[in-house]
């Protein structure tokens, strides 16, 4: 019993965030439950690219340390979707889902790494005809010239 305490005990931690201009700063105190990568469409239109990536905790607590004036919602109608995201730069941001006890927390708005891998991809059948094959893909570590 005090192992299992101990283990969770070194998951509960603080991470900080922000968004790219800076103007948003924030800390997290907790743990997270789940990673989920998600490719239904609306993470698709959400974040530009091939699916959302949402770090989902119902036991954390968010305290905006700066710029919270600077947060803007979007709520899609008649849906738990939404975006939180910085008026001047766009970055997403964390939110809240009341109805279901949930911080949800865009994984590269973290300062720091993702302290946990991913759980899941969700919406399978959804995701976009040009993930496939991603592996097969050349990589560059900077901007190819």
């Amino acid at each position: 019993m005090n192992d299992e305490r101990t283990n969770q005990n070194k998951l509960e931690v603080e991470f900080n965030g922000s968004c790219l201009c800076g103007g948003v700063t924030f800390t997290l105190a907790g743990r997270f439950d789940a990673f989920y990568l998600c490719h239904c469409s609306r993470c698709q239109k959400g974040t530009g690219s091939l699916h959302g990536a949402n770090l989902f905790s119902n036991n954390l607590v968010l305290n905006w340390r700066r710029g919270e004036a600077l947060l803007q919602t979007y709520q899609m109608p008649s849906s738990r979707h939404r975006r939180c995201f910085c008026k001047v730069c766009g970055s997403p941001m964390p939110y809240r889902l009341e109805a279901l006890n949930l911080v949800v927390v865009p994984a590269g708005c973290l300062d720091v790494e993702v302290p946990i891998a991913p759980t899941a991809r969700l919406f399978m059948a959804e995701r976009a005809n040009w993930a496939e094959k991603l592996q097969s893909v050349p990589g560059f570590e900077r901007l190819p010239e």
